[in-house]
């Protein structure tokens, strides 16, 4: 089916018997006219309360369809619902190109975008569990003191008078009001009090003494003193003596008091045998109230428990010393002593390496004590020293030497020259606070403890670990209608976690840190969970970052959305997904201008029959991507070999790289890839090979490094934040260009040079728009507005610069142009055409040259990079490594994609890859497969070898799959 309008009827015959209902006439999105960025004028009928998916060819125009186009609608029809006032308050996308939208629903986007992820937030705060656990903690548990642990509970005189009163019956009590407790000093003052308010006897230090024969305390002794109050026997009658006690026990003892107490069973037990009941000398036991939350310990009073005092956003709960952040930024342990098998004659201390004569004396001057003090030379290797010498190297030993870290320190906030102070800067890192240790919060929220657990300790659980932890906890009766309910709002958001596949994230994990498709996942867990209806959910490939076994889990979470009576419009190239769908949609035939047609609209079986798709023909099987004829041999003597490797859940995992192959690393979500590969193997080889200063994760040793020279880490960070930024500077094609253009013979007679040619500087740039083409126009209540610049009219440089033209063409067209355009333009330009044909073997062709970089995917960030290291020539056996480059692709993109990587495997290079595309693990020559589960349950090579060892391995999910 390749029509353009869907009938109605259509629309219900096809839907498929899983869908919850038919759509009623008017049951849909009609869309007429559409024509954002590439779209052609198209008219499409989306059925509404549907599982509907999106797909097509990278650039084909999925996401201007989704988003730009119905996103960017249903959030213009509710701002603009809003008072003129409030739309201030609001940044809105671009009014999308389009004739008329009807029946849209209101629209909520769930993407992979960060946008301005706050550095305080976590899984427990997006998903508002750390909101509910706050108030669980301040209203049930149990309080202790910061100093000494002791337990504190906040009791009226009256209730403390019940609790003395219950104790068995002819129990013996000592009433005791704190006055001195650890303090040091002869306290005769305290002791003078105790005389003058009649009190008779005193307890110091344990011990009871008549006041009046009391001894005389030593002045560098700590004390604690107890003015005796009453000693009781309990019987019937006691009330009256008992309440006066009290209230005299709490006025002395400033709202806390102690007893001591030995009930009938104690003393029989005390006379007799051991036993474990008896928790004192001689039977007696000791137990402490307040009226306050106050230690009567030590003397410490606690501002009153609030769900705010377990907030790190507010200055009530906050660690002082990071302000809630859990971590500062200090010079690093790690990267200031990286290899203590050195000596600091051989340059231990990395800092200090390329001193001059006179610094070098100066350092050794400063270390000197310290090494008189532990009896250790200049070339003594730091891994010789006692672990006491080093920590007073790095830290100080409180006496003259304050500390190389404290020292550094000093250096870096005393300089005034930037070339020190860089160079100071890549020894510091991101530490955990010492204050806090990494908890955010200030010690009287990390004093309360709920079932054995402060609030930060339930925090680094794992979704999974939290949810086992709830479940199972018990409230007295009292607590049951406070607790209960709470508990219920935490464990329905856990359950939505672990629905979509996260449940071996800890709940502090930061939110910055997560992948795009996790992001993207803890963000439909909210939707789940917050039981809208009748909205449209629009997702951007909510599968990426997912192992094909927890496909299952995330089409049942868009099923549940669906089923609430939501649509749930996704844009996807995952076939599992695209199977589970209701109505698929192929946008194409191809990308950019190629692009932004509907090829075929229908239900999965529908598409795939189409012979026009290019999804219908990978559906269907009529085409594939095949794996290698013949696999390349791994050769253990050309290997890299990691041992050890221990950072976040890896389990002490040993990693062999053969080289000159296409590696895959495979597994689950969480199970330890990023960790291993990027965070340990690629900060480790970096530093060796690059000479960075990273810090890797923890491992024992690496071999076989000799044989690479170079490391090439492919990420899909932006490849630029400014409007400015764009392919051609990336590449670094754009100088060329520009020497294109100020070689010509007009530009020579101008006596322009390469610098006219720039949008970044003046003199050939619009000065109207200052280089950008577009202007930004401030509406006040209304969203800023983008208008081209009515000077340049969009082309971003002045007239005369515009007048110089390389095959009439000018610069401003030049960067029009597309990259496939540019690569016919530029065949005589070998520089730049290498450069430009890498971009289109790698699936870029349809961008612009001058595409601003804010509008690229991460994907497409990450394939202009590594098209710009396939556009330079070859030095050395290099290594790359990449993280889901399939991301965004479709079947046809990751075709060509493999080609790429092949072709760089045939020149001599390493790839090694973190994927979990089925066809591009098939497509490897080697496989390393991490599991078997996420979290703790991960962290394991489970399987190394060819796909085919790798899929013989039955507790392997890879392997199950392949």
């Amino acid at each position: 089916m390749s029509t353009t309008e869907l009938p109605q009827e259509a629309i219900h015959e096809s839907l498929p018997a899983t869908a919850a209902e038919p759509i009623s006439p008017t049951g849909a999105i009609r869309i007429r006219g559409a024509r954002t960025h590439n779209l052609k004028n198209i008219d499409l009928d989306i059925p509404q309360r549907k599982l509907v998916v999106i797909t097509g060819l990278s650039g084909s125009g999925k996401s201007s369809l989704a988003f730009d186009t119905l996103l960017a609608e249903g959030q213009r029809q509710y701002i603009e619902s809003l008072s003129v006032y409030a739309r201030q308050f609001f940044n809105q996308m671009q009014r999308p190109d389009v004739d008329v939208i009807e029946g849209l629903q209101p629209t909520i986007a769930i993407d992979q975008n960060a946008g301005s992820v706050n550095p305080r937030s976590t899984v427990a705060t997006v998903t508002e569990i750390h909101d509910f656990l706050r108030v669980l903690m301040a209203r049930t548990a149990e309080v202790e003191c910061p100093e000494c642990g002791l337990p504190i509970t906040q009791q009226s005189a009256s209730e403390i008078q019940e609790a003395i009163a219950d104790l068995p019956l002819d129990s013996k009590v000592m009433i005791l009001a704190p006055m001195v407790r650890g303090r040091k000093g002869k306290h005769a003052d305290v002791m003078e009090r105790i005389r003058k308010e009649g009190f008779v006897r005193v307890r110091i230090d344990g011990v009871t003494y008549e006041v009046e024969d009391a001894p005389e305390l030593k002045a560098q002794k700590r004390h604690d003193i107890e003015a005796v109050v009453d000693r009781v026997i309990v019987r019937e009658g006691l009330e009256n003596r008992l309440a006066e006690s009290v209230r005299l026990a709490l006025k002395h003892g400033e709202g806390a008091l102690r007893i001591t107490y030995l009930t009938p069973l104690d003393k029989v037990q005390a006379n007799g045998s051991s036993t474990k009941e008896v928790t004192a000398e001689n039977g007696w036991r000791e137990r402490v109230f307040s009226t306050q939350y106050a230690c009567p310990d030590c003397k410490l009073s606690l501002a009153e428990v609030e769900p705010r005092t377990f907030s790190f956003n507010s200055p009530y709960g906050a660690c002082e010393e990071c302000e809630g952040l859990a971590a500062r930024e200090a010079f690093d342990p790690e990267l200031v002593l990286p290899d203590i098998s050195l000596s600091l004659a051989d340059g231990a201390i990395a800092p200090w390496r390329g001193a001059t004569a006179a610094a070098r004396k100066k350092q050794s001057k400063l270390l000197g004590p310290l090494l008189n003090k532990h009896k250790v030379l200049q070339d003594t290797p730091l891994d010789a020293w006692s672990a006491k010498a080093r920590e007073q190297l790095l830290h100080g030993d409180n006496n003259a030497f304050p500390g190389l870290l404290a020292h550094l320190e000093m250096d870096y906030a005393g300089t005034t020259r930037d070339s020190v102070r860089t160079k100071l800067a890549e020894f510091r890192g991101v530490t955990p606070c010492p204050a806090c240790e990494g908890s955010r919060l200030q010690p009287e929220a990390r004093s309360c403890r709920l079932a054995g657990l402060a609030i930060h300790e339930i925090a680094r659980l794992t979704v999974e670990q939290a949810l086992d932890y709830f479940q199972g906890l018990e409230f007295p009766p009292a607590q049951q209608p406070i607790g209960e309910p709470l508990i219920a709002e935490i464990v329905k958001r856990l359950t939505f976690l672990a629905k979509v596949g996260v449940e071996y994230l800890t709940l502090d994990r930061p939110a910055d840190t997560l992948s795009g498709g996790e992001r993207q996942r803890v963000r439909l867990a909210t939707g789940i969970g917050s039981g809208l209806v009748g909205v449209l959910y629009v997702l951007d490939e909510p599968s990426i970052g997912l192992h094909p076994r927890d496909n299952a889990r995330l089409i049942e979470a868009l099923r549940e959305l669906q089923q609430q009576g939501n649509t749930v419009l996704v844009v996807e190239h995952d076939e599992e997904l695209m199977r589970a769908a209701d109505w698929l949609i192929d946008i194409g035939p191809g990308a950019g201008s190629g692009g932004g047609t509907i090829v075929s609209q229908g239900t999965p079986a529908e598409v795939a029959a189409d012979e026009h798709s290019l999804t219908g023909g990978y559906l269907s099987g009529r085409l594939q991507i095949e794996p290698p004829e013949k696999r390349r041999k791994a050769v253990k003597t050309r290997t890299v070999h990691l041992e050890g490797a221990t950072l976040n859940n890896l389990q002490n995992v040993s990693f062999d790289m053969p080289l000159g192959l296409l590696h895959c690393v495979t597994g689950v979500s969480g199970s330890g890839k990023s960790s291993l590969v990027i965070d340990t193997v690629a900060k480790a080889l970096a530093n060796k090979l690059n000479g960075a200063s990273q810090r890797p994760g923890p491992y024992k040793k690496l071999q076989g490094v000799s044989k690479l020279q170079r490391l090439i880490h492919v990420d899909q960070s932006p490849i630029g934040r400014t409007p400015r930024s764009n392919p051609a500077t990336f590449t670094g094609i754009f100088d060329d260009i520009r020497r294109v253009f100020a070689g010509t013979k007009h530009s020579k007679q101008l006596g322009y040079k390469l610098g006219r040619f720039s949008f970044n500087t003046k003199g050939g740039r619009c000065e109207h728009c200052q280089g950008q083409g577009v202007q930004r126009v401030e509406m006040r209540f209304l969203p800023d507005l983008f208008v081209t610049c009515p000077l340049c009219y969009g082309k971003q440089f002045n007239r005369q610069t515009l007048a110089v033209r390389f095959r009439e063409k000018s610069i401003a067209d030049v960067l029009a142009m597309s990259i496939d355009e540019a690569v016919g333009f530029f065949e005589n330009h070998d520089t730049v055409h290498r450069m430009l044909t890498s971009l289109v073997d790698v699936g870029l062709g349809y961008l612009t040259l001058g595409q601003q970089s804010t509008t690229l995917s991460g994907g497409e960030a990450q394939r202009i990079k590594l098209a710009s290291e396939l556009g330079r020539p070859s030095s050395g056996h290099t290594l790359y490594i990449l993280d889901e480059p399939t991301t965004g692709l479709h079947a046809a993109d990751i075709a060509r994609l493999l080609k790429v990587l092949h072709g760089l495997v045939d020149l001599g290079h390493t790839v090694l890859v973190i994927e979990h595309h089925t066809d591009v693990i098939r497509n490897a020559d080697w496989v390393t497969d991490l599991g078997p589960g996420g979290g703790s349950a991960g962290g394991k090579v489970l399987a190394a070898g060819t796909p085919e060892e790798v899929a013989e391995c039955e507790e392997s999910f890879t392997g199950q799959w392949l």
